[in-house]
């Protein structure tokens, strides 16, 4: 599909576009479809641009990224749609492993999203396979399978677009979970140590930016960043923003006596 730059959805189309097209080669799933679109509907409600609130998150995310002993990147079907480059540059940037986790899991969406990831230079590409030995207690989808050498034994885990089961499950498990969710009420966004609300194809540069330029800082400078955090206050922002802006939209509505024909 060829999309006009001059489209006022240009942005937005083309994303969709991206995640049409790994349904079709196979390694995002239908589903994947219907959460994107609900993406797209708070993007749409946040201003489709990323709020302060997001970037303090992404700092605070840059500073326990860096802190971490072991961190690993999740990577599922509509993340490798949408931005491989930016994963893959942000695990050379910690550095961090990657790892493919699906709740639809089938051997040929973890080889297919792993060729991505590798196509855009990744070298090592965790839970493909028999990788995915080890399992998280708690969790019954297919997402409790996962990589003894990475996600299994990480004290830092990114997770953008998650599901809420897993998040709660990695939390009980004692890691630091880091969210990319466009819904502030989600259970993912509730459940994250650090939760950015954003799209993801505008925070994973930002991202990789930040830990870029606080890569000089020492450990006591991060931590104290990321102590600085306060993720409830954070989310509370968020939805303030949401129900300010649609408060203000009303307003701006014009008011007619009747219909004009």
């Amino acid at each position: 599909m060829v999309i006009p730059p001059t489209h006022p959805r240009y942005r937005s189309l083309l994303e969709r576009e991206k995640v049409v097209e790994g349904v079709r080669e196979g390694y995002v799933a239908l589903q994947g479809l219907i959460a994107h679109g609900r993406g797209e509907c708070f993007d749409y409600l946040i201003g489709e641009a990323t709020q302060p609130f997001a970037e303090r998150a992404i700092e605070a995310a840059a500073a326990a990224l860096l802190t971490a002993r072991h961190p690993v990147i999740s990577v599922n079907g509509n993340v490798a749609a949408l931005a491989p480059g930016d994963v893959v540059a942000l695990a050379k940037a910690v550095p961090a492993l990657l790892e493919v986790n699906l709740f639809y899991r089938t051997r040929e969406r973890e080889e297919k999203i792993a060729e991505v990831l590798r196509r855009h230079g990744a070298e090592e590409v965790l839970g493909v396979g028999e990788d995915a030995a080890c399992t998280i207690p708690e969790l019954f989808s297919e997402r409790r399978r996962v990589s003894c050498r990475g996600i299994y034994v990480a004290d830092v885990v990114l997770v953008p677009l998650e599901d809420g089961d897993r998040t709660e499950a990695l939390r009980r498990l004692g890691k630091t979970v880091i969210a990319i969710d466009l819904n502030p009420l989600s259970r993912t966004a509730q459940a994250a140590s650090i939760t950015i609300v954003d799209n993801v194809t505008r925070a994973m540069p930002k991202l990789v930016e930040a830990v870029t330029r606080l890569k000089s800082w020492d450990r006591k400078r991060l931590l104290g960043l990321l102590r600085s955090y306060d993720k409830g206050a954070t989310l509370a922002e968020a939805v303030s923003h949401i129900a300010k802006r649609l408060t203000e939209i009303a307003a701006s509505l014009p008011r007619r006596g009747g219909v004009v024909v």
